[in-house]
């Protein structure tokens, strides 16, 4: 039997307002309309190379002009409407979310348990009392607080010494939350003293966060397969996320849904059963030029990006530089609703400068003046945002075919 099927263009727009991106990037961008944000996206990764600006503030910035770091440091350490945790990877997400991570942290207690004994160094398990009496009585703590006298290695992050160990169990498995940073470091405190109370002490059951897992992720994909449900909180594993998908298609409340990629090629997804009308009713994107952060939640899986926007984009920070075909860390170029390339660009901040070393069309984008203006103002708006009065262009920065 025949599905439904969304085009390419419509399914493109479709996804870039659910990230926020289909809109103009207007807004306070702090308080409640940035709380909202986080919310309508699902959650912010984090990320420590501050090429340009780091991960989650260009995530924002690209959606709210007006955004300042400080916004956010604000939301998380004075208002705690946000908490910081795992999703794939380090994020910022809604606190109201917190009761669903006690499902991840009872599930890590074991799985990080047999891991964590083969990887690190012994000893990490004795410290769980110590860490806990000191920052019971004498208040947070970072790593570098801890572990006095204790071997410190000189590795990756396998060869902590066994007191940072610890607090990052501690963290993993809910006991510790991070209050605050301090230059970028974790400092840790008692989660009861982190998290609001009524968040803290609400419980889900095991059904009612699956069905939160699965509807939450379906609403910001705006269609998805099981697999891309379960994987964007990363909160349940891929047959739970499957068997949702078959109860729920049988009670109506998703529908199957072909998807146009790129190259033409279908792809079968499940979406609320309005998505065709939803689609057909969305404006288009506005046609500035956005520089996006190569861990913007819309290009997060690579794979998705790659078939709707025809863009294969691969990270290249840990591929030796000889090795390398574009640079260090690379941002992806969002114009209206369509990828048209990457950009080699960082801050000199001592000299107020971001130096655009070259910028990359995509196949088939065309530069003509009006472009290259747009692109032009993009980097203006990002030189400004990461605190500089200019922007320097190497001679051959457009690299045209």
């Amino acid at each position: 039997m025949s599905v439904p099927a969304l085009s390419n263009p419509a399914a493109r727009r479709l996804f870039l307002h659910r990230h926020a991106l289909g809109d103009a990037p207007t807004g306070p961008g702090k308080g409640a309309d940035l709380s909202g944000l986080i919310e309508r996206i699902g959650f912010v990764q984090i990320d420590s190379i501050r090429t340009v600006a780091r991960a989650h503030d260009l995530i924002l910035f690209s959606r709210r002009q007006s955004y300042r770091p400080e916004a956010l440091k604000h939301l998380l350490e004075r208002d705690r409407a946000l908490f910081e945790h795992w999703t794939h990877d380090a994020s910022i997400v809604p606190v109201h979310l917190f009761p669903h991570w006690q499902h991840r942290f009872n599930r890590d207690a074991e799985r990080l348990r047999l891991g964590w004994q083969r990887w690190f160094r012994d000893g990490y398990e004795d410290q769980f009392d110590t860490i806990l009496t000191r920052i019971r009585d004498d208040g947070p703590v970072t790593c570098s607080d801890v572990g006095q006298g204790e071997a410190r290695g000189k590795g990756g992050w396998w060869d902590w010494h066994p007191s940072k160990t610890a607090l990052e169990w501690l963290w993993r498995t809910g006991v510790l939350s991070i209050t605050r940073r301090e230059n970028f470091q974790k400092v840790y405190d008692l989660t009861e003293r982190v998290i609001p109370a009524p968040h803290c002490d609400a419980q889900t059951d095991a059904a009612a966060h699956i069905d939160w897992a699965c509807t939450s992720a379906l609403d910001r994909l705006g269609f998805a397969t099981a697999g891309e449900l379960a994987a964007f909180w990363a909160a349940i594993p891929p047959a739970a996320a499957r068997d949702w998908c078959v109860g729920a298609a049988r009670e109506g409340r998703i529908a199957e849904i072909d998807i146009e990629a790129a190259d033409g090629s279908l792809r079968r997804t499940f979406a609320r059963p309005d998505v065709l009308a939803e689609a057909a009713s969305l404006p288009p994107a506005p046609a500035r030029v956005r520089i996006l952060s190569p861990f913007d939640p819309a290009l997060r899986d690579r794979a998705r990006a790659e078939r709707l926007f025809g863009f294969s984009y691969r990270i290249e920070v840990f591929v030796p530089e000889a090795k390398r075909r574009y640079g260090y860390y690379v941002f992806p170029v969002l114009e209206g609703e369509q990828i048209i390339g990457r950009i080699d660009t960082k801050a000199f901040r001592d000299d107020s400068a971001l130096r655009v070393r070259a910028f990359w069309p995509e196949p088939g984008v065309r530069m003509g003046q009006g472009r290259v203006a747009r692109l032009e103002a993009g980097l203006d708006r990002l030189a400004h945002f990461a605190d500089c009065d200019r922007v320097e262009f190497a001679p051959d920065w457009l690299r045209l075919p």
